[in-house]
């Protein structure tokens, strides 16, 4: 991730309120989707200077905390029910893909292809101002879709 400015915290005007009220209201996880980006949005709007590099990077940054936190205990809450279901199949004496190593392997992956794909969206900005919000955008909507995604997969329900 990026490094941000202490200086980002002290001004700016965000809250997670937005992004907490949408999802309270999505009926689907396309509706969920939908919320990623609510609080960051809310706080440029609400931040003198929120249109800023530094303000719109600051905002994003915040809203990428939000989401970081989400995935983090959806992802250790999927881990635990795969350890729980894998256990049970090793006491069946199956024979499978086991879910924990697989889910593992997976979250590795899905790091490495975040970053790369944040990696090539702050290229495209050829080195300009532009380029540390995009990231920021880039790292919270794709950490905000695995976070959702974590979050509604089913284990052995």
């Amino acid at each position: 991730m990026l490094a941000a400015p202490a200086v980002w915290a002290q001004s700016l005007a965000y809250s997670d309120m937005a992004t907490l009220t949408c999802l309270s209201t999505a009926n689907r996880p396309s509706a969920a989707r939908d919320c990623i980006g609510a609080s960051a949005n809310a706080c440029m709007s609400a931040t003198p200077d929120g249109g800023t590099t530094v303000g719109m990077g600051g905002c994003l940054d915040r809203e990428l905390a939000f989401w970081d936190g989400m995935l983090n205990r959806n992802y250790q809450a999927l881990r635990d029910r795969a350890k729980r279901t894998d256990a049970e199949m090793r006491d069946l004496g199956a024979s499978v893909t086991w879910l924990d190593r697989s889910l593992l392997d997976m979250q590795r992956a899905w790091i490495v292809w975040r970053d790369a794909t944040c990696d090539f969206e702050r290229a495209q900005w050829g080195g300009g101002t532009g380029g540390g919000p995009a990231t920021y955008a880039c790292l919270m909507r794709l950490t905000g879709e695995q976070a959702l995604y974590l979050g509604n997969t089913r284990i052995g329900e």
